[in-house]
C-alpha cells in the first residue's frame, strides 16, 4: 500500500476493539501470532525492570520503548535470518524478536564479565551472531551505513536485507536524505523504518516538518512510502514482509513510517512532563499497542485472560531470575578497555594496559 493509496489514514489492519480487516490479514499461524504477542509482553515487562533500575542505580541508563512495541515486534518478525538489523539506541523490542536472550541484554546493561560488547560504546546491544549492527551514538547515522551494507550485499549477489529504524527526529538529519537518495538511484536492498513516536526528546512532530507524514517524502527520491498505524502489529508486519520481499527481489527500497507514541521518557535522563500534557499520554494509552492485539486474539478465540495471567507470571518469574544471575557475575575488568581496539596490539597499547595493571 503506497502513501497515495493510504492518504486518508494510515494503513491498519487491528481496529482498537480488536476486529480485523480480514482482507489484509497476513498469512500467520497460530503459534507465529502468539509467538509475536508474547514478545511484545516480555519488551514491555523487561522495559520497566530496566526503568526501575536504573532509578535504583543498579543500571546507567535505558531508553524506554513502552507503546512502541508493535511497531518494533512486528517488523522484526518480517525479517529473514539472513537480514541484517541497524537499530538506534530504542530497539530492545527488535532484539527481543531476533531471538536474543534477555541474558544478553542484561550483562549488557550490568556492564558484567559476559557483557557481550565487553563494555565498549553506548550501544544497547550489537551481535553478529543475530545479525544486529550495534547503534551508533550521533542520530541518524546508522541510515546511511544500513544502505552501505545494502549495496555491498547486493553487489556480491547476496540476498540479504538491512533494515534500519529510526526516529522522527533523525528525519532532520542530513544522514537521512543522503541515504534516502543514494538508495533511490541505485536501488539499494534497505528498507527505512521510521518510528514517528511524535516527538524527538522534547521536541513535537509539528516542529520537524511541514509535511503531514514522513512516509511521502520517499517520494522525492523515487521510490516508495508506507504511512502505517505504529499500534498495529499485524499491519507493521505486513508493511515490513512486503518492503522486504520486494528488495530481496531486486525492486529498491521502501520508507515506512509507523505512526506511534512514546508513553515513557525519552530516556531516564529525560523528564517528559517538561513538555507534554499527561492527558495526550492517557489518550494515546487508550490505543496501547498490547491491550489491542490481545483483544485481536481472545475474540478470535486464540488467547484468554487465564492465558494471560499465566504469561505475565511466567515472564516476571524469567526477568527476576536473569536480573538476580546477571548481578551475581564479575564486573568487568578494567583492561577491557585495551580490547578489541586493534587487529593486532601495537607496542604503545600493551604498554598502556600493563601501566594500568600495576596501577591497579
Amino acid at each position: 500500500m503506497s502513501i497515495i493509496e493510504c492518504a486518508m489514514g494510515a494503513f491498519q489492519i487491528i481496529s482498537l476493539d480488536g476486529s480485523a480487516d480480514e482482507e489484509h490479514l497476513p498469512e500467520l499461524s497460530t503459534s507465529q501470532m502468539l509467538k509475536m504477542y508474547r514478545d511484545m509482553v516480555l519488551a514491555r515487562r523487561l522495559d520497566s525492570w530496566l526503568m526501575r533500575l536504573q532509578r535504583m542505580g543498579r543500571v546507567a541508563i535505558h531508553a524506554p520503548s513502552e507503546g512502541q512495541e508493535a511497531a518494533m515486534v512486528g517488523s522484526a518478525h518480517a525479517l529473514e535470518t539472513e537480514d541484517w538489523v541497524f537499530p538506534s539506541y530504542r530497539e530492545m523490542p527488535v532484539y527481543i524478536a531476533r531471538g536474543v536472550p534477555i541474558s544478553e541484554l542484561l550483562n549488557r546493561q550490568f556492564s558484567n564479565e559476559e557483557d557481550p560488547l565487553h563494555g565498549h560504546d553506548m550501544a544497547v546491544y550489537g551481535s553478529r551472531r543475530y545479525q544486529i549492527i550495534p547503534a551508533p551514538v550521533p542520530v541518524g547515522m546508522q541510515i546511511p551505513m544500513a544502505v552501505g551494507f545494502a549495496m555491498a550485499a547486493k553487489y556480491r549477489g547476496e540476498k540479504a536485507v538491512a533494515i534500519t529504524y529510526f526516529g522522527d527526529g533523525a528525519t532532520s538529519k542530513g544522514d537521512f536524505h543522503e541515504a534516502l537518495n543514494f538508495a533511490g538511484v541505485f536501488k539499494a536492498p534497505v528498507v527505512f523504518f521510521c518510528q514517528n513516536n511524535q516527538y524527538a526528546i522534547s521536541c513535537p512532530y509539528s516542529r520537524q516538518t511541514a509535511t503531514k507524514t514522513i512516509a511521502e517524502k520517499a517520494v522525492a527520491y523515487g521510490f516508495e512510502g508506507v504511512w502505517v498505524d505504529g499500534n498495529d502489529i499485524l499491519a507493521c508486519y505486513s508493511a515490513t514482509k512486503r518492503a522486504i520481499e520486494k528488495a530481496r527481489r531486486g525492486e529498491g527500497p521502501t520508507l515506512i513510517e509507523a505512526f506511534t507514541y512514546r508513553l515513557g521518557p525519552h530516556t531516564t535522563a529525560d523528564d517528559p512532563s517538561r513538555y507534554r500534557e499527561q492527558a495526550e499520554v492517557e489518550k494515546w494509552r487508550e490505543k496501547d499497542p498490547i491491550a489491542r492485539f490481545k483483544r485481536f486474539l481472545v475474540r478470535r478465540g486464540l488467547w484468554s485472560e487465564e492465558d494471560d495471567a499465566k504469561l505475565y507470571e511466567e515472564i516476571e518469574e524469567d526477568i527476576k531470575r536473569e536480573i538476580e544471575q546477571a548481578e551475581r557475575k564479575q564486573p568487568l575488568r578494567p583492561d577491557v578497555i585495551f580490547a578489541d581496539v586493534y587487529g593486532s596490539e601495537p607496542w604503545h597499547l600493551a604498554e598502556e594496559r600493563d601501566e594500568l595493571s600495576r596501577l591497579i
